[in-house]
């Protein structure tokens, strides 16, 4: 197994920082690249959840970054600033956008195919994957940084229990404490679906009491409408922030996940983006 090396998202201060500190101000990806002899040459950036407050990057991150590896996928678990240390949007916004950039700027040096970039997201983490999918724009052909030339949509989304509509649940982490109506529908990914939108990969839990599942389904019917290819998986039980199923993953241990693992895994072979373990 490859070490995994952390890279920062921006050479210098990043837009909006109020300060410098490695931990709160600074951030980067923790790059886990696939083993060269699975590598299909597609990568997935990774957003832990956490309600834009802290960080699940433990079983939201790493665990999902080693299970990615192991069907061939380079994964980048992306440390984007926080609530908690007064960031909102467009800071956190703008970690999203520039991280799917730098890979595609870079796809080539780390065996990655810049047309095979995703995201996957868990809880508020999902709903920044899925502003990636809806707010991803073009690259700036003129700017002198080869990395914002770059586009910032992702080619395929994993959407987790996630957050989805800020109508249904206004996330103040993100949006702020008074939020205009406008930015609310803004950021309501299901209301900013278009044909553009990548394909989709969706499961939530029935009995989700943190983040209701109608989320999930409204993403689900937006996507419909706008005949966007996607699966939807809704399982009857399960708690808020399942990750994997387990914490604490090793793939040396032969534990069983939650199905939702096995069903993306057919779901990736069917995009032929990833290799059956």
């Amino acid at each position: 197994m490859t070490k995994p090396s952390q890279i920062l998202l921006w050479p210098d201060a990043p837009p909006g920082a109020l300060g410098n500190d490695p931990a709160t101000d600074i951030p980067v990806l923790t790059f886990h690249p696939a083993p060269p002899e699975l590598a299909t040459g597609a990568a997935v950036v990774i957003c832990p959840g956490g309600g834009y407050w802290e960080m699940m990057d433990s079983y939201e991150g790493r665990d999902v970054a080693l299970w990615l590896n192991e069907r061939g996928i380079s994964a980048f678990i992306l440390k984007y600033r926080l609530a908690a240390h007064g960031y909102h949007h467009p800071e956190i916004t703008a970690d999203m956008h520039r991280a799917i950039r730098l890979v595609r700027a870079r796809a080539q040096e780390w065996n990655i195919h810049p047309a095979r970039i995703g995201v996957i997201g868990f809880s508020a983490g999902g709903h920044l994957a899925s502003v990636s999918m809806t707010h991803g724009g073009d690259g700036a052909p003129s700017s002198a940084d080869p990395v914002e030339r770059m586009s910032a949509r992702p080619d395929f989304g994993i959407i987790c229990y996630a957050i989805i509509s800020m109508e249904l649940q206004p996330t103040r982490n993100l949006l702020g404490q008074s939020p205009t109506e406008s930015l609310v529908r803004e950021f309501s990914s299901d209301l900013q679906v278009n044909s553009a939108t990548p394909p989709c990969f969706i499961w939530h839990t029935q009995d989700d009491r943190t983040v209701p599942v109608a989320h999930a389904l409204r993403f689900a019917a937006a996507l419909e409408k706008h005949r966007v290819p996607f699966a939807l998986h809704i399982y009857p039980r399960g708690e808020h922030g399942l990750g994997l199923g387990v914490k604490g993953y090793d793939p040396a241990q032969a534990v069983p996940l939650h199905p939702w693992t096995t069903e993306l895994a057919l779901w990736l072979e069917e995009q032929s983006l990833a290799r059956q373990k």
